[in-house]
């Protein structure tokens, strides 16, 4: 089965039950859907696979992707989309190296999303009026959103064959247009 937005939430409902995570999955997702887009493919498909890409974080945290694969594919996920979810901890947790514009979108935008979550809970306005000159100089920040691992990121960036501010700018996008959702919104005036 090929994944779908719809399909990944109804896989992850048992699986992923804290509201960060929820948030992280929504975050991932929106950025794939934009990165989808950019690249001309089906953005619902790739949103499945972001929403899916931590299916074991909360249950494995310590062991985040060594069930994952098995867990899957028995839910009779395809197996283009488990390689997909497999690759972005490449390096870190996983040898599965992003090879698709899919997988390798996947293994930057996963920590990169974190750092433009952490820089639009600081605007008034939120991740709404964000421009990419903000998050470029966050990102130069090391100490700033310092659990995001920047080298990844760019890692990431260079197997796409994009530059970070373009990159950062699609997913921003990405992720504007379902500011409330993933409360990144409009903060509201006491």
């Amino acid at each position: 089965m090929k994944l779908t937005l719809e399909k990944a939430k109804e896989l992850n409902k048992e699986a992923v039950k804290e509201d960060h995570l929820i948030i992280h999955s929504l975050n991932v997702s929106y950025a794939m859907g934009a990165m989808a887009e950019h690249f001309g493919a089906d953005a619902d498909h790739w949103m499945g696979v972001g929403y899916l890409h931590d299916f074991d974080y909360e249950k494995y945290p310590e062991e985040h992707l060594q069930h994952t694969q098995d867990e899957l594919l028995a839910l009779g996920v395809d197996e283009e989309d488990v390689r997909a979810v497999m690759s972005h901890g490449y390096g870190i947790c996983t040898d599965v190296k992003p090879e698709s514009d899919m997988e390798k979108s996947l293994f930057t935008v996963d920590e990169l999303t974190g750092i433009i979550q952490a820089c639009a809970r600081m605007r008034p306005n939120g991740i709404t009026d964000m421009k990419v000159k903000s998050f470029m100089k966050k990102f130069k920040d090391k100490k700033f959103a310092a659990g995001c691992n920047r080298d990844v990121i760019l890692q990431g960036c260079e197997m796409l064959g994009m530059e970070l501010s373009e990159v950062a700018g699609i997913c921003i996008e990405g992720m504007k247009a379902h500011a409330d959702e993933i409360g990144l919104g409009v903060k509201p005036q006491d």
